[in-house]
């Protein structure tokens, strides 16, 4: 398996952008952890509602919006990951202001997209 994502806003709904990331980090041999507002599983991969210790978080891709995802800061900084995606809807300049000083990359673009050109 290739580095770990955490895919924060995690959704068992087909449609949603999320489910798809999961879908196609799992095609490209990538580790999926997932976070969601409701339980559930994609493809095997338990979304859980509750905030997952792991050290060893290579990406967090965020499927929140920028209120939805205060009470996260904390936990995601605490993953200390290479880099944080903000997908197109959560653009957030406070957490990316946050994230750079601690020395995290940060990237306002769409998972789907590098996954799909081989950016990822």
């Amino acid at each position: 398996m290739k580095n770990k994502t955490l895919v924060l806003g995690a959704s068992e709904n087909p449609a949603r952008y999320s489910n798809k990331a999961i879908l196609t980090l799992l095609s490209k041999k990538h580790s999926v952890v997932a976070i969601g507002k409701k339980a559930g599983e994609v493809s095997g991969v338990e979304i859980q509602t509750e905030q997952v210790k792991s050290d060893d978080i290579d990406t967090v891709t965020l499927y929140l919006n920028p209120d939805h995802q205060v009470p996260y800061y904390d936990y995601i900084l605490s993953l200390k990951p290479r880099r944080i995606i903000f997908n197109p809807g959560a653009e957030n300049e406070d957490l990316e202001r946050i994230a750079a000083i601690e020395g995290i990359d940060v990237l306002e673009a769409c998972t789907l997209v590098m996954l799909g050109t081989g950016q990822y």
